[in-house]
């Protein structure tokens, strides 16, 4: 796949913003210019570092990666139906954004940004209280399964319109992961869609980050080239999910 060109687009305050015409149909749908933002091209590999595969995920698994910096957990799903076309979100500050669609043949596949939209609940190497929930499966959090749960404190996020808040305390979407499947069936992540919540993230769990990443600034660095991507009980010791 040829390295897309940027296009710059001017938000409502005159600030210049690079903006994928390939991700947000060539043009911005923020009124800030804020709500897109384009990070290193990096392409999801698996534990022995080979390219994954878009034909090869497994529907309705929860695939973990970190990305944009390297302390900042993602998820990666192929959702068991065709994502929702371009569904208009909003910020709990009233801006409105476009998420296009999920990628693929059948625009099953998506990713979101793990930290949770309400008190930046994540993923860790020691648990996880956010996940995806198959359609087989029961959750407190919502009346229907198939959607992303944070079980730290019972929201739920439509996993097909990306990533919207149903129910809970959280207000906002879950920022999403911006990929792209390239004409090999490699799937590359290239930049981040929604409210950015990662300052506040590293402020909040700097201790946490010292543990397992050997502190704030290594936390923060972009993640560059391959992002390992593993199924959740590989990322993390323990799973919980009411």
């Amino acid at each position: 796949m040829n390295r897309r060109n940027f296009l710059k687009v001017a938000s409502a305050t005159g600030a210049m913003v690079a903006v994928s015409p390939s991700s947000i149909i060539q043009k911005l749908y923020a009124s800030n210019g804020l709500m897109y933002t384009a990070y290193e091209r990096v392409q999801l590999v698996g534990a022995d570092g080979a390219p994954i595969k878009a034909s090869a995920l497994k529907k309705e698994t929860n695939y973990m990666f970190n990305y944009p910096h390297v302390g900042t957990p993602a998820m990666l799903l192929d959702l068991d139906d065709p994502s929702a076309k371009d569904v208009t979100l909003k910020t709990e500050e009233g801006e409105e954004y476009l998420w296009k669609s999920g990628v693929g043949a059948k625009r099953t596949i998506v990713a979101y940004s793990a930290i949770c939209s309400h008190q930046l609940a994540h993923p860790t190497p020691s648990d996880s209280f956010l996940q995806y929930v198959q359609k087989d499966k029961k959750t407190m959090a919502y009346k229907n399964s198939g959607v992303i749960v944070c079980s730290s404190h019972l929201s739920a996020f439509e996993a097909k319109e990306g990533a919207k808040r149903l129910s809970g305390p959280a207000v906002d979407p879950l920022a999403s992961v911006v990929i792209e499947v390239a004409e090999d069936d490699t799937i590359w992540a290239v930049g981040v869609l929604g409210a950015d919540r990662f300052h506040a993230y590293f402020k909040t769990f700097k201790p946490e980050l010292k543990e397992f990443y050997g502190g704030k600034r290594k936390a923060k660095k972009l993640v560059k080239i391959s992002a390992k991507t593993v199924v959740l009980n590989e990322y993390t010791k323990e799973i919980i999910q009411y």
